[in-house]
């Protein structure tokens, strides 16, 4: 990981390697970053027109598994964190979702947002090993944290209205979704509730990057020695940073609780993450937009090749092979690379209007 982790620093953009050489570039156009999130949810809201309910589903989780891959590129894009706990923190979220929905003294608005503060504080605990771990270590650890997610999921199960704090009785089978808010009580509606909660964590991750935390994170990332010099409380951002990841997976778990089906532990293999983290390097580290990609990328395509009859096992060779082209002609991934060839083509069409 860590040979990974120097190989993508090595060709990463300038933005990241150097990213507060970057910062007052990005504060003067304080609206791009929103762009593709607010064109992705216009998109999206439009999609139900046009789709079957099978991929209703699966768009619902695609948009789930995006704020995951968000949180991901929060911790590792923007403080040069690794994390390979963000599937375990979805299945957190997921668990403390159901827990408090079923208690149904909760409006499903404020389930999310206490799951979110449930995850968040478990994030600040995550993050006390990250004040002296990084790299290798850092991944390691929460690689552990996702196995042992796992195991205790596997002995407990989600919670599908039996008594006493796990909230799971053996007796009842399968599972018991969360309660779905009056307004999107059908799959369209609720795609169409996921889409704008989902917009909502973007905009607050984007928000955090073009304020202070951001410039904290930005000067972290380059140099944690000269951010301390700099008189920058790097433990308390570092902490802010996992709590914010953890917070939006957590809201995405919830929202992944009352999807169809509702959430079986099969759901969150620790490997999930380690895919997680190579779908969200081709889409695009450095950019929100490579979480929607990634989001795309982990649920749409294995979807997409199991309607064309091909085994979903061959996006594990896809991904490998997309990782090493992108570590090696484009750093900055799909969405980097998207945006770079549009200016580009703006700039050309400029130049044509002016000459004629």
């Amino acid at each position: 990981m860590n040979v990974l982790e120097d190989a993508h620093r090595a060709t990463a953009p300038d933005h990241a390697r150097h990213p507060t050489a970057a910062i007052g570039h990005r504060l003067r156009q304080p609206l791009s970053a929103a762009v593709w999130p607010a064109g992705v949810a216009a998109a999206a809201l439009l999609l139900p027109l046009f789709t079957s309910a099978y991929w209703i589903q699966v768009l619902t989780a695609a948009a789930v598994f995006s704020v995951a891959a968000l949180g991901l590129s929060v911790l590792y894009g923007r403080v040069g964190l690794i994390s390979l706990g963000q599937i375990a923190m979805l299945a957190v979220g997921g668990w403390a979702a159901e827990r408090l929905g079923q208690t149904g003294a909760l409006p499903f608005w404020l389930v999310l947002l206490a799951t979110g503060v449930v995850t968040g504080l478990i994030g600040i605990v995550i993050g006390l090993p990250a004040l002296r771990l990084s790299g290798l270590y850092l991944a390691l650890i929460t690689l552990m944290l996702a196995a042992a997610v796992t195991i205790v999921l596997t002995n407990t199960n989600f919670p599908n209205g039996g008594p006493g704090f796990l909230g799971y009785d053996p007796v009842k089978s399968g599972t018991v979704p969360l309660a779905r808010p009056a307004v999107a009580a059908g799959d369209t509606a609720y795609f169409r509730y996921t889409v704008v909660v989902c917009a909502l964590m973007f905009l607050l991750a984007i928000a955090h990057t073009r304020g202070r935390p951001g410039r904290a994170w930005a000067a972290i990332r380059q140099s944690e020695h000269a951010a301390v010099a700099a008189g920058i409380n790097v433990t308390l951002y570092k902490l802010w940073a996992f709590a914010l990841a953890c917070f939006m997976t957590g809201v995405a778990g919830a929202l992944l609780a009352a999807s169809a089906g509702g959430l079986t532990v099969y759901q969150f293999p620790p490997q999930e993450s380690i895919t997680l983290l190579a779908a969200l390097l081709m889409a695009g580290m450095y950019h929100f937009a490579g979480a929607v990609v990634a989001g795309l990328m982990l649920k749409a395509m294995p979807a997409l090749l199991d309607t064309w009859g091909v085994s979903s096992n061959v996006l594990l060779i896809v991904f490998g092979v997309g990782l090493v082209q992108t570590l090696v002609t484009s750093p900055e991934g799909i969405a980097g690379q998207l945006s770079r060839d549009l200016a580009r083509l703006g700039a050309r069409v400029r130049v044509r209007r002016t000459t004629s």
